[in-house]
């Protein structure tokens, strides 16, 4: 969709007679930066479409996001569709993205009463990265590599990591090997920092990290494709999305537009430029008018 097309439906969803009470749109997050900055775009459009937005970011991780869900807490946030489909719904992904999506689309109306939306072109993927040096002193380029060199090598990641069946243990399933020397847990901001002052030799990553490019740190291939494809999607309570088409219509109008590029640049901006949030989705949204 172009960005022409996108600004063309944002002023329609403004336009729409309003169907919802009065009470705000809760929009919910995860607790680290993409899922903010995300979550802040579509609070943001969904202000200029007209509806009263409270914000209810950092919740923490995907469990604790739809528990406030399923509790009436929130009444939408970012999720992405392979850690819906593998950590959520703990199924196999199929080959084809279109299948899988209709997959998330119906267990999830089925399940948990909650409506996906468009997702974003961006595929935050999961990862695990290293320095340049240690790339090139190891000569690792793929995760073959790296659980063959696992047991002298110590990782740095974050408690979920740990125990989801598209983390360790399913890299340990996938590949073998993966026996690190040493694993500990950080919170999500910190563990390049760890990778960066020598606390660790690798470093759980999302492809969109701000810190990839600005750091220089090499994500090594996964030859043998554990990981699907993570899709950033609004997931929407199904009841609150019937009772306002505006909600459906300006979000599904934002989403095409958030590339992996997008993605990068944003993070980036607010890991490293110390931008905040709020001003990096404002710069965002604008730039769609250009």
């Amino acid at each position: 969709m172009n960005r022409t097309r996108a600004l063309a439906l944002l002023a329609s969803a403004a336009a729409l007679p309003q169907c919802s009470t009065s009470s705000a749109l809760r929009v919910g997050s995860k607790n680290f930066t993409e899922s903010i900055v995300v979550a802040e775009i579509y609070a943001q459009a969904l202000e200029t479409a007209g509806l009263r937005v409270e914000r209810r970011f950092n919740l923490g991780s995907t469990q604790i996001a739809l528990a406030a869900m399923a509790r009436g807490d929130i009444d939408l946030y970012p999720e992405y569709t392979g850690t819906a489909l593998v950590d959520v719904l703990h199924l196999a992904p199929p080959r084809d993205p279109h299948a899988m999506y209709e997959t998330l689309r119906a267990e999830f109306a089925k399940r948990y009463g909650l409506t996906w939306l468009t997702p974003s072109p961006m595929n935050d993927s999961q990862g695990l990265a290293t320095t340049q040096a240690l790339a090139t002193r190891l000569r690792l380029r793929t995760l073959s590599q790296l659980a063959a060199a696992a047991g002298s090598l110590r990782l740095a990641t974050i408690p979920e990591f740990l125990s989801r069946p598209d983390g360790l243990p399913g890299l340990q399933r996938r590949y073998g090997g993966f026996r690190f020397a040493s694993v500990h847990t950080y919170d999500i901001a910190l563990k390049y920092d760890a990778l960066l002052h020598d606390q660790a030799d690798v470093a759980t990553a999302f492809t969109t990290d701000g810190a990839i490019a600005s750091d220089r740190l090499v994500v090594l291939d996964d030859d043998k494709h554990l990981w699907p494809p993570y899709n950033v999607a609004p997931v929407v309570r199904t009841s609150v999305a019937a009772r306002d088409p505006r909600i459906a219509m300006t979000l599904d109008a934002v989403s095409p537009a958030i590339t992996s590029v997008q993605a990068q640049h944003m993070n980036a901006a607010i890991e490293a430029a110390r931008r905040d949030p709020s001003d990096v989705a404002t710069a965002f949204l604008r730039s769609l008018s250009r």
